[in-house]
């Protein structure tokens, strides 16, 4: 079976373009792909070593998530891992046009069906939980001193990861023009880091939510160990079970585990709870408008094996539902070449943590799962395929803080 996989494999990977592919096997050294690009990007030259043929089978069946599981088995190993997954994005590129048209032109019979599934936070729970409680001990060592799970941004090739994830925060802040004076809302409290910096930093109150467990106990004790409990309120609860008015809302890289047929209620619900002259701000991972509806009814390698239940964005999706719901689009930023940088990061973190992460259970193929895992990710924003946005959407009543403190000045007759 392994080896009539190969075979059927063959005719794929003579498609191989923006770079050559070197596979070796138990039957020898075969070569696919050009040292010739169609573009101007550099050539890739990845080299791929067998160590089980039933890889092959996998490959063919199950696609990216078969080949990141068989990676995670030790099936197969790469001189450069995120350089093979980019020549892989480079190759299926070319695909691309024609399977975005028939996922579009499927939409109209698809999305009315898919959308009979209706909402259910338990089952959402389950999913966050199944990621974001793997344990603390794991993302301690993963991540920097801010424990930022999302896109930094690099004002400097030098910057520190911390620093870099600083800046994220002081972007974001910017953006929602913090004061002392806001009450926000930030949906999603990953370990703490948005709301200690903004209190600290602007001081604004801040009441967070999380459905994760270990991500509460986290935060609860960081704002507590900060001295920050008078400022930053943190929730075991979702956001769709908050009824009160906040002056600004933050959600950083939260929306991805929202289903793509949830994003009217999830602005409606945003717009309920923001006030007439509120701002909402969000980091969000997103692909091309043209080919949201085909990756949002795909199951790839990262909702298979490491995101149950998730879903990318488009730009346009988001923005057609905040619209609906009363809101309108206020800042656009693209920092995607900064998430690849991030994931590098997190990568050699990964990597210099393997025996301490090992002493709390976290073995040799969780290792390998998520090494791949990140250069998935990587290469997925090194080529574009992929990106990460930072947006504002604004309430009616809303107006910049320059502009009304101009309007709010005294004029002077002359």
């Amino acid at each position: 079976m392994s080896r009539s996989a190969a075979r059927l494999l063959h005719p794929l990977l003579t498609r191989i373009s923006g770079g050559t592919l070197e596979i070796v096997d138990s039957d020898g050294v075969e070569t696919f792909g050009s040292h010739a690009t169609v573009s101007t990007a550099t050539p890739i030259h990845a080299r791929v070593t067998v160590n089980d043929q039933r890889l092959y089978g996998r490959l063919l069946r199950e696609g990216s998530v078969g080949l990141g599981e068989s990676y995670a088995k030790g099936w197969w190993d790469a001189d450069d891992l995120t350089d093979l997954l980019r020549l892989a994005h480079r190759s299926l590129s070319r695909t691309h046009p024609t399977r975005d048209r028939i996922s579009r032109l499927l939409g109209p019979i698809a999305d009315p069906i898919a959308r009979l599934r209706s909402a259910d936070q338990q089952r959402d729970a389950r999913n966050v939980r199944s990621h974001y409680d793997l344990g603390n001990e794991l993302f301690t060592h993963l991540l920097d001193d801010t424990m930022m799970y999302s896109s930094a941004i690099f004002d400097t090739p030098e910057a520190s990861l911390a620093t870099a994830s600083r800046a994220k925060l002081d972007r974001l802040a910017h953006i929602l023009e913090l004061s002392a004076t806001d009450h926000v809302l930030e949906i999603g409290t990953g370990w703490g880091g948005f709301a200690v910096h903004a209190a600290e930093k602007y001081g604004c109150r801040v009441t967070t939510t999380t459905i994760s467990k270990e991500q509460y106990d986290f935060a609860r004790e960081r704002v507590r160990g900060a001295g920050l409990e008078h400022l930053v309120t943190v929730r075991p609860d979702d956001y769709r079970n908050i009824h009160e008015s906040f002056d600004k809302i933050v959600a950083i890289e939260m929306i991805e585990a929202v289903d793509w047929r949830e994003y009217n209620s999830f602005f409606d619900h945003c717009r309920a709870l923001l006030a007439d002259d509120g701002l909402m701000a969000m980091q969000a991972i997103v692909v091309p408008g043209r080919s949201f509806d085909r990756t949002k009814r795909r199951t790839d390698f990262i909702k298979a094996a490491i995101f149950p239940g998730s879903c990318l964005p488009s730009v346009d999706a988001l923005t057609a539902a905040a619209t609906k719901s009363g809101m309108s689009l206020t800042h656009l930023a693209d920092y995607g070449v900064h998430y690849a940088e991030t994931l590098r990061r997190w990568r050699t973190n990964l990597t210099d943590a393997r025996h301490e992460l090992a002493q709390h259970g976290f073995d040799d193929r969780f290792a390998r799962l998520w090494d791949f895992y990140f250069s998935y990710c990587e290469a997925g924003f090194e080529e574009r395929y992929i990106s990460v946005a930072q947006l504002a959407y604004a309430a009616p009543g809303w107006r910049p803080a320059a502009l009304t403190a101009q309007l709010a000045a005294p004029t002077v007759s002359r």
